[in-house]
């Protein structure tokens, strides 16, 4: 624990690299994959245990909890960490997301986006000032410029409106930034699928000197071997001793391809979503326990797992759950998913430090392609 913010490598391989982030409420170990509670929640878990599975850092969004119950609500009653009750680090999304999740409920122009709620169609406006402003009202450790994300594919003129756009916010926010001991403020790579226009907006932002850097405006439709090339054009413009940060990225195999790129931030839906809708994550890959195959299965979804949930319920309790929409199901897979998730950075973070990134990264990939655990085949 540091009062200021600070990264830390320990160790690289390649263009992987582990180390630590250091922030006034606890240290961040990376790679991090970030679960996301979008409404200072993490779906369907209970906050001391996303913990306990090993996550040290939470992602929080600055558009939703704006709408309800409201940034001065929130710092009123002690700040979000003492709100949701998480003493770590939380991160904070500028709400640049629901510029484009939420087009059809906005407006967009030079000095914001005026948005109608999509909770009870009131009028709102965010700019890149009322952003930061929210995100300090929150407490947010790690804050995140404003900035505009666009859909892919888009033509070549409409990704570059929105990276210059994107620039100018990036400065209007950073100007807005209430600096503390162990806040940071982070830089917005945007771009669309040009390699040319990611290097310009990293360049720009890198000499404006923020204290790490995403590339956001990804897993946004496009397939994966562009986001991988957006990635390996723009790493390379980015400072190696900040944090590199791939906003809402995604499923194992985007995990480990980034990491071995070399990014140390993550975070995404994606494994509290699948858990609420029947899908395991598992060192053996997919899992679909909504299948009927699994209905008389009493295995559990992988037996050597350091997770209980994963090696004591049956996969014929959990298709049970999942069929009969019970809550318990939710939270179950929910759980065996967080879990994988950070069992794969920890042992990424090993492998890296070991020296050994190249061949954990085969092995962890053929045991997807084997769908193979103790014997039993998915």
């Amino acid at each position: 624990m540091s009062e200021e913010f600070a990264f830390a490598i320990f160790g690289v391989d390649g263009a992987a690299r582990t180390g630590a982030i250091s922030t006034s409420r606890g240290t961040i170990r990376t790679p991090a994959f970030m679960p996301v509670g979008t409404a200072a929640t993490v779906k369907a878990m209970h906050p001391q245990a996303v913990k306990a599975l090993g996550a040290d850092i939470v992602l929080a969004n600055t558009y939703h909890l704006m709408l309800r119950p409201g940034a001065e609500r929130i710092a009123e009653l002690g700040g979000l960490h003492r709100f949701m009750n998480w003493p770590g680090p939380i991160l904070t999304d500028s709400g640049g997301f629901q510029v484009m999740s939420l087009a059809k409920l906005r407006k967009l122009d030079e000095n914001g986006v005026t948005f109608q709620s999509h909770i009870d169609g009131s009028r709102h406006v965010l700019t890149p000032e009322r952003s930061m402003q929210i995100q300090d009202l929150l407490g947010a450790d790690i804050q995140m410029q404003f900035d505009e994300c666009v859909k892919l594919p888009c033509t070549e003129a409409e990704a570059r409106r929105a990276m210059e756009l994107s620039l100018r916010w990036g400065e209007r926010s950073k100007q807005a930034f209430a600096r503390q001991p162990g806040r940071a403020l982070f830089g917005i790579v945007q771009g669309g699928a040009s390699e040319s226009l990611r290097r310009e907006s990293a360049r720009a932002l890198v000499e404006m000197e923020f204290d790490g850097y995403a590339l956001g405006g990804l897993a946004v439709g496009e397939p994966q071997d562009v986001m991988l090339a957006m990635i390996d054009c723009t790493a390379p413009q980015l400072p190696s001793p900040k944090p590199r940060y791939l906003m809402g990225v995604g499923s194992p195999d985007d995990l480990i391809e980034s990491v071995a790129r070399g990014i140390d931030m993550f975070d995404c839906v994606m494994p509290t979503r699948a858990g609420r809708h029947g899908l395991a994550y598992t060192r053996a890959g997919k899992l679909n326990l909504r299948n009927a195959r699994h209905a008389g299965d009493p295995a559990p979804v992988d037996a050597n797992s350091p997770n209980e949930a994963t090696r004591t319920y049956s996969r014929a309790y959990l298709h049970h759950l999942v069929k009969s929409g019970e809550i318990l199901g939710m939270m179950l897979l929910t759980e065996i998913n967080l879990a994988y998730y950070q069992e794969l950075m920890a042992g990424m973070r090993a492998a890296i430090a070991a020296g050994c990134f190249d061949a954990f990264r085969a092995e962890t990939k053929e045991s997807w392609r084997g769908g193979m655990i103790a014997g039993e085949e998915f």
